[in-house]
Formats: C-alpha cells, sequence, structure tokens
C-alpha cells in the first residue's frame, strides 16, 4: 500500500471517528430535552405508560433492582435508596396514582440500606396500597423490604427468604509472613481493630461480632413476624435459618400472600385500590441539566474512579461485600 493511500485512510477514520464523537455528544446534552413532552410526576420523574386504562387513575409501577446500598452513586445516577425512596415519595403525594407496584430484583444489601426503605414502604402504605412483586430474586434484604409492602408476590420460581445476618472478613496474615510483611497497627482501644485481616480474631472479639449479628437478626425476625403474623419462634424453628426458597416453598411457608406474573401485582393493585380500570405507568429517572453538568464536572480521577467501582460490581448478584458493614444477603451471593 502506497503511502498516499495510507494517508487517506487514516484521514478517512479520522473523519468518522470525529463524527462519532459529535453524535455522542450531541445525545449526552441534548437527553434532559427529549421527553419534554411527556408526562411528569412529582419529583421530576417521567411516567411512561404500560397498560392504558379509562379512568385518570394511575397504578405507578416502581422497580428496586441489584445491590441495596447507601455507597456509591451521585447525582447523576443516584443509588438504589435515594431513588426508590424518591419515587415512592412521588407515588404517594400524588392524589392520581391510587396504588403502587413496587418490583424487587435484588439479592439484598446493606441492613441499614435496607431498613430506610422498609420504612419507606410501610409508611407509604399506610397511605394507599402497595403491592411488592419480587422478580428472579427477592432474597434477604430484598424480602427485608418487601415486608413493608401491602401484599407480598412472587413469581414461582423465584429465589427468596434467605432470613439472616451476615458480617464477613478475610485473614491474610499467613500470606503476609510468606511475602516478609507486617502489619503494624496502633489503635485507641482494643476492640478498634476488630476483625482486622492482618491477625486472628480473639474469643472476646468472635463473642462481641456475634452478639451484633444476633441483635441484627432479632430485628429482621420480629419484623418477619410482625409482617406475617408469625411468631419469632415459628420462624427461628422453621425458615428463618438462612435458607432460601423458592416462590412457590415461600408461599407454603406463609411468607408471601401469592404467586404469579407481574401482570397479577397490577390487577391486584388495582382490586386493593378499587380502581379496576385504573391506568399502569412506570417511574423513570429524568435527567436534569444540572445533574448532568455537575455529572460531567467530576473531576477525571473521581470518575476513572466510579468506572473501576462499576466493574467491580459489574455482576451486582454477586457484589463484593464493604469491609465492617452489616448486609442482608445469601452467604453465596457475596464474595
Amino acid at each position: 500500500m502506497s503511502r498516499r493511500a495510507l494517508i487517506v485512510i487514516c484521514l478517512i477514520l479520522f473523519v468518522l471517528l470525529g463524527f462519532s464523537a459529535l453524535v455522542n455528544v450531541g445525545l449526552l446534552v441534548s437527553a434532559p430535552f427529549r421527553g419534554l413532552t411527556a408526562n411528569r410526576a412529582p419529583g421530576n420523574f417521567r411516567e411512561t405508560e404500560l397498560y392504558a386504562g379509562d379512568a385518570d387513575a394511575k397504578i405507578v409501577h416502581i422497580d428496586l433492582e441489584g445491590m441495596i446500598s447507601n455507597f456509591g452513586g451521585n447525582a447523576f445516577l443516584g443509588n438504589s435508596v435515594s431513588e426508590t425512596k424518591r419515587m415512592l415519595e412521588a407515588a404517594s403525594v400524588d392524589p392520581l396514582v391510587k396504588a403502587i407496584v413496587l418490583r424487587i430484583n435484588s439479592p439484598g444489601g446493606e441492613i441499614t440500606a435496607s431498613d430506610i426503605l422498609y420504612d419507606m414502604v410501610k409508611r407509604t402504605a399506610k397511605a394507599k396500597p402497595v403491592v411488592i412483586y419480587m422478580d428472579t430474586v427477592g432474597a434477604s434484604g430484598g424480602y427485608y423490604i418487601a415486608c413493608g409492602g401491602t401484599h407480598i408476590m412472587a413469581n414461582e420460581t423465584t429465589i427468596t427468604g434467605s432470613i439472616g445476618v451476615i458480617i464477613q472478613t478475610l485473614n491474610y496474615e499467613e500470606l503476609l509472613g510468606k511475602v516478609g510483611l507486617d502489619a503494624m497497627v496502633f489503635t485507641s482501644g482494643e476492640f478498634k481493630d476488630t476483625m482486622s485481616p492482618s491477625r486472628p480474631m480473639r474469643e472476646d472479639e468472635k463473642v462481641y461480632v456475634q452478639g451484633m449479628v444476633d441483635e441484627m437478626y432479632e430485628r429482621f425476625v420480629g419484623l418477619v413476624a410482625d409482617a406475617r403474623g408469625m411468631t419469632v419462634a415459628s420462624l427461628k424453628e422453621g425458615v428463618a435459618d438462612g435458607r432460601i426458597l423458592t416462590g412457590k416453598k415461600a408461599l407454603e411457608a406463609g411468607l408471601i400472600d401469592s404467586t404469579g406474573y407481574i401482570e397479577a401485582a397490577y390487577t391486584k393493585a388495582r382490586e386493593l385500590s378499587g380502581e379496576s380500570n385504573a391506568r399502569v405507568v412506570k417511574y423513570a429517572r429524568d435527567v436534569s441539566f444540572g445533574s448532568l453538568l455537575g455529572f460531567m464536572g467530576e473531576s477525571t480521577a473521581t470518575r476513572a474512579h466510579a468506572q473501576t467501582m462499576r466493574l467491580e460490581l459489574a455482576h451486582e448478584l454477586f457484589p463484593k461485600l464493604q469491609p465492617g458493614a452489616i448486609y442482608l444477603l445469601p452467604e453465596h451471593f457475596a464474595y
């Protein structure tokens, strides 16, 4: 190939690359303004109609996906807790919304994040019916949140249950010794470096950490017992031992109210609200121009860190646990 031909090819590729970049920038900048004619809910969420109806009354569909966490997120993307909470608040104050379907597809997550959403769901359910629909997985923290709803549904093949608490740590003391490294830690108290990965745990530390797990477990079981009209003793003797169940088995155990597909959840929401012809709409995040500028204005280092975190958590069903946090997760969903 001649030098001139090579230069021509490079120029063509450069022009195509530049055109592609301009198109992408244009799409990004115009994102906040697309769909301006779409219906908007309180809280500046866009409404997408899923099923038409004859009445002004609405059933709102809200999704809760992936790891339930207060970690991460930003003004542009939010996180699972802040976004879901805002959507529930928007639905609760809209007089046209007669019921809510909260679709949960999550293996669980942090206990505090789960508790925050449970409380929000429970408070919303006092104002209007909240039908919980657990999709592929609604286990541990996902089920914790579901207990705040008016009616809990799942597919017969849904993975749910996993009523339990987990704290996980890793010890690499022997590995450090093999490579000639030694951790030096200075603390203000004997429990300050509890669960340090560079040394074995003392027996009193194991008792201390287990006590925290037991405290959170008692809260979880008590919450389930209250929501399902069961006794704490019967739960502990039965399904509240950390096991996972299918939706079919969860129904037999009394952990959920019915099984079906998402359409059955819409039907139930219409029934509970008394609005048989209500439209079904779905809330979606709407990107504001201010949040877009804020996102674009983040430092390169911050964005690089966020990209790294997204790569690490790319498979949300197998999240990496944050050290020191208490989780409501099936053990085999964590690493």
